[in-house]
């Protein structure tokens, strides 16, 4: 029996996997497919990143500085309004690349990770959880005192498990252009209904296009007007569901969710990448296989991290929606310099910040 079965091995998987390998549990990390494909999330990260990876991964995974923010109502060539930081605001990663690399510092830790292995079912015992998973070998079933979810938006765990549902799925749509880019700033376009657009410069490695909506938005439609806009040609197309809002509860009598799974993304931008490890952090600190009543320790931990953040994100999204005319007002006023973190919207009310607003006159 297995200390932790660990379904999914993306950023909050294998992060989770290390952790609990480098505290002495025996862990088994399962991964459907191959680990990062297929691609259905952005590489565009905060600076945090770093202290999330092992040795040489900023070597390995770098392809671009990004100073700030060109925010757009309208497309490409619409007026656009700035916000910069002094330095280095975010980095543009391999993000492919940041799966396999996470995946192999917690092998290096310990975790037994095993890629084309789907789990097919989930049964929790008053004293174990069983998971079934069909791989190389035929299906087999593996028991641990403890589950972790980690397998994203449409999560095989959280059903299995009846488990809430996030409140709500976005629909994100993800292409690249082959041109070389290396400016320092992305751009941000305000125009798709209720959510937005944006283009990544990705350095040497092309440029990233994407554009998140809720259900019922012709979101094809909407990335295909923003594609023409730039006047380039993407290929490499992929898309996926972003889940917005956690549900009330996010473990059960001997599993819990972690990443996409749990919701634990920004409602602003849908990313979840530093969210679900900061998340994976907090359930190996707090979750003991052998006291299920541990679970409640992280249900309590992540939150309290987290629920002013997405809070303050909820009310961020609600401004993509105002009317062209308030926008423009209200863009025109704050652009500028700021001292803003991408993944804390309470940094908003930051001594960085207000510096950083206030040396503008």
């Amino acid at each position: 029996m297995y200390d932790f079965v660990v379904v999914g091995v993306g950023p909050p998987g294998a992060r989770f996997a290390r952790r609990a390998a480098e505290d002495g549990y025996d862990v088994l990390a399962l991964e459907k497919g191959t680990i990062g494909e297929p691609l259905a999330c952005s590489g565009h990260v905060s600076t945090d990143i770093w202290e999330f990876t092992g040795d040489g991964a900023r070597e390995e995974l770098f392809q671009n500085e990004i100073y700030g923010a060109r925010f757009h109502v309208g497309g490409p060539d619409s007026d656009d309004y700035p916000f910069y930081k002094e330095g280095v605001a975010s980095n543009v990663i391999d993000r492919v690349g940041l799966d396999r690399h996470l995946a192999a510092v917690a092998r290096e830790a310990g975790a037994d990770v095993r890629e084309e292995h789907t789990v097919t079912g989930v049964t929790e015992h008053r004293d174990r959880v069983e998971v079934v998973a069909s791989g190389p070998d035929g299906t087999r079933t593996f028991e641990a005192k403890m589950l972790a979810g980690c397998d994203g938006p449409r999560s095989r765990v959280r059903d299995e498990l009846a488990l809430p549902q996030p409140e709500e799925f976005l629909h994100g749509v993800l292409a690249f252009s082959e041109e070389d880019d290396h400016e320092d700033f992305v751009d941000v376009h305000l125009t798709p209904p209720t959510f937005f657009a944006w283009r990544i410069p990705r350095g040497e490695a092309g440029v990233e296009y994407g554009l998140a909506a809720p259900p019922g938005v012709q979101v094809t439609k909407h990335f295909e007007e923003l594609i023409d806009g730039y006047e380039i040609d993407v290929a490499h197309r992929c898309s996926g569901a972003i889940p917005i809002g956690p549900p009330d509860r996010v473990t059960s009598r001997r599993a819990f969710l972690i990443g996409d799974a749990a919701a634990q993304t920004k409602p602003f931008t849908g990313g979840g990448i530093l969210y679900g490890m900061t998340c994976a952090d907090h359930a190996a600190r707090e979750i003991d296989p052998d006291r299920p009543t541990t679970l409640a320790a992280y249900e309590r931990a992540w939150r309290d991290d987290l629920e002013r953040e997405q809070e303050l994100g909820r009310w961020i999204r609600r401004a993509y929606s105002l009317p062209e005319p308030v926008q423009r007002l209200g863009l025109g006023a704050l652009s500028g310099e700021i001292g803003v973190h991408m993944d804390r919207p309470t940094s908003l009310v930051s001594l960085d910040h207000l510096k950083a607003v206030f040396s503008r006159s």
